[in-house]
């Protein structure tokens, strides 16, 4: 993030002919159609007329709930004389780095390579053959703050094309040399030891801690994100060690982010990240991918713990996501805005006196004084003069504060906030990015299947195999693999290695909640399209984009985490638990060759390694497996697959049985296979550990029993 003055409204731009973004689906490019700035989106059209008349090439990247691309937007992209010079001395393009992440993935590495940093908006400037030769994020209209002003770098762009080609070809060779090489090698590590090993795993924890705030959850200082990543090897480590430095960890966090005003403590939710180390004043905009990951989490720790905080959490998300991210068909949309009525945030603050006015007919004063103390609302306010809401006292302390009991207080809170957040819905609401992009789904996917069936919520188990169905119905292309986005009926983009990884996890999670072959199937295909389509051309793990991609001056591969999981971790995940459904060793080997490839890379820097660390704490555990066998109709079968889902056990591979006379599928998983039914039972389990498998049990004391065991 950049700092800036007041921001403005991002939609006020006034009438003008438009460019050559009308045509477009994507939100975030019709944001900007009628932009004096002659925009055109990516394409071949833009480069050959900048290869015609000679021109640098400006690409501006960007999303639609990105507060500070809507401010450069207002100041200088709705700014007549600044489009003037970038009409007459530039070819302009708009790309939204949701629809194209590889794009914003190559240029992403240039900025930071020039610059240390990076974010959004991305501004880069090109050769007409699409090589960065200078790249910045946000400029202000005019010099302040020690940033220059953007006509200023304009002007000096200008200069350097047409006085010193030779030193702007120079510098695109150089960043092009740096993509290059960073494509095909590894992120920077000092150590080169590619041992696999608990030695790793505990190297790693140890990273961790170093950058643990230990007061406030989270790792580094301000801003802070969720990490997600990383907290889901902390889960996994405690799992697989028993370590209680991981467990505290990874549940401090979540629970002070649950605490914070990150959390949106009425409608449910979480933003994008905090401004501050104390998860209190958030950056307002609620992005799908988020939201996703930490149902996921919220969801395994209450599978670890128990405690019903985490459960409350959880469903508060998939609430939200029903409520306001559900499109009509069947597809979770992208992202709320950050603004609404030309304010950031405005959507979401309070005063004392707009929550009493609120709350005084339906609660007497003494209760609104008790949510006043809860939520943190003062007549001073922690955000500009207002009060972004966060528990500042918990129930339990109000209790004991004024002698009422837990569940008295808690029955108020409660009152009061739904009291609240009907109201919040007669506000203008944040803009709303309604584009269905196919990774990001098959993370809601994920979480909405395991969190349906740890809770026994039919309602989030019906709404995972609606989404399925419209993903694998709408988002595939003429050749089998899959488009990125989906809006209006319109595919946009070719899906990258993170669209088919995460799909296929989602519907992995899926047939696991449900026990239809269907959703194994389907996640089985989309791996083959993962190995054949997605080769690198040398060195660890996939490409991020298909074989034949033209379009890119080099084909990226992300190892590390960013705000989503690396899809060749997600990937590398998918081939550990193919490899003992299929019984095929080849598979296995190459998790393992991914594994020994980034070991360096995640003893360094584990923070942002955090999924690949995931997937070598099951290639760490001991390879179990459990087969549950039987008609799945019956209550026994239902009750097994039940009780498995309220486990948190992410290093055993779970299935179910299939009928030998199923001889295509028996050949495609001989594991499944391999688990016959028991005559006069329900269902059976078998539990196996690599080569050794205990005799089947047919009820679930008794399958719990040897989980524990094992």
């Amino acid at each position: 993030m950049t700092t800036s003055p007041e921001p403005a409204s991002p939609h006020n731009g006034h009438s003008h002919t438009s460019n050559h973004l009308a045509g477009e689906t994507s939100p975030y490019l019709l944001q900007h159609q009628t932009n004096p700035v002659d925009w055109y989106p990516w394409g071949d059209d833009a480069f050959a007329r900048a290869r015609a008349e000679d021109k640098p090439v400006l690409v501006s990247i960007g999303y639609s709930a990105c507060h500070w691309c809507h401010v450069m937007a207002h100041e200088s992209f709705e700014n007549e004389a600044i489009a003037a010079i970038l009409n007459e001395h530039f070819i302009a393009i708009k790309v939204d780095r949701e629809e194209r992440p590889d794009v914003d993935a190559v240029y992403m590495a240039a900025v930071q390579a020039m610059t240390g940093q990076g974010g959004w908006p991305l501004n880069a400037f090109l050769t007409p053959e699409g090589v960065p030769f200078f790249a910045g994020t946000y400029w202000p209209p005019a010099a302040r703050g020690g940033m220059p002003g953007f006509p200023d770098v304009l002007d000096a762009v200008i200069t350097a094309w047409t006085t010193n080609r030779d030193g702007v070809a120079s510098s695109a060779d150089r960043v092009l040399a740096y993509l290059r090489q960073s494509a095909d090698g590894l992120p920077t590590a000092d150590s080169s030891d590619d041992s696999l090993g608990d030695a790793l795993a505990e190297r790693a924890l140890h990273g961790m801690e170093r950058s643990f705030d230990r007061d406030h959850g989270g790792f580094g200082g301000a801003p802070k994100f969720p990490q997600a990543s990383a907290l889901e090897f902390l889960l996994r480590h405690a799992r697989r060690t028993g370590s209680e430095r991981a467990r505290q960890m990874a549940i401090t966090t979540l629970d002070r982010m649950a605490a914070g005003g990150i959390h949106d403590q009425l409608g449910g939710g979480f933003a994008r990240y905090a401004v501050d180390r104390v998860w209190l004043v958030p950056h307002f905009e609620k992005m799908l991918y988020d939201n996703a990951q930490l149902l996921s989490l919220y969801t395994d720790a209450w599978r670890l713990t128990g405690d019903d905080r985490h459960r409350r959490v959880a469903e508060g998300i998939a609430a939200w996501v029903l409520r306001e991210m559900t499109a009509p068909e069947g597809g979770f949309y992208t992202a709320l805005d950050a603004d609404s009525d030309g304010e950031e945030g405005a959507f979401y603050v309070w005063t004392r006196e707009e929550v009493e006015r609120a709350l005084a007919p339906h609660l007497l004063p003494e209760e609104i004084d008790l949510v006043c103390l809860h939520l943190g609302i003062t007549g001073g306010g922690n955000f500009e003069g207002k009060t972004v809401l966060s528990v500042v006292r918990p129930v339990a302390d109000l209790a004991a504060q004024t002698g009422l009991p837990d569940q008295q207080v808690a029955e108020s809170i409660a009152r009061a906030k739904a009291l609240l957040l009907a109201q919040r819905e007669t506000r203008t609401r944040p803009h709303r990015d309604e584009k269905v992009i196919t990774g990001w789904n098959g993370l809601m996917l994920k979480a909405f299947a395991t969190a349906g069936a740890a809770f026994g919520r039919a309602d989030l188990l019906a709404a995972a195999e609606r989404n399925a169905e419209f993903m694998l119905a709408n988002l595939r292309l003429p050749a089998g693999t899959l488009a990125r986005s989906w809006r209006d009926g319109t595919l946009r983009g070719h899906g990258t290695l993170e669209d088919h990884a995460f799909l296929a996890d989602g519907l992995l999670s899926l047939y696991q909640a449900t026990g239809t072959l269907r959703w194994l199937d389907e996640a089985d295909a989309l791996l083959d399209t993962i190995l054949r389509d997605f080769p690198h051309d040398s060195g660890t793990g996939f490409s991020d984009v298909q074989a034949g991609t033209t379009d890119l001056i080099v084909r990226p591969r992300d190892l590390q985490d960013g705000a989503t999981p690396s899809g060749n971790a997600v990937a590398c995940d998918l081939l550990l638990t193919f490899a003992m459904l299929r019984e095929d060793d080849t598979l296995a080997e190459r998790a393992s060759d991914i594994l020994r490839g980034v070991a360096p890379v995640m003893g360094e820097h584990p923070v942002f390694m955090g999924r690949f660390l995931a997937v070598l704490e099951r290639w760490l555990a001991p390879g179990r497996d459990l087969v549950v066998s039987g008609d799945q109709r019956s209550a026994g079968f239902t009750a097994m697959r039940d009780a498995i889902a309220r486990r948190y056990d992410p290093l055993l591979v779970t299935g179910f049985g299939i009928d030998s006379n199923d001889r295509a599928a028996a050949g495609r998983y001989p594991l499944l296979a391999a688990r016959p039914a028991v005559p006069g039972a329900d269902a059976a389990a078998w539990i196996c550990e690599g080569t050794t498998c205990l005799p089947p049990v047919t009820d679930v004391p008794a399958m719990l029993n040897l989980l524990d065991r094992a």
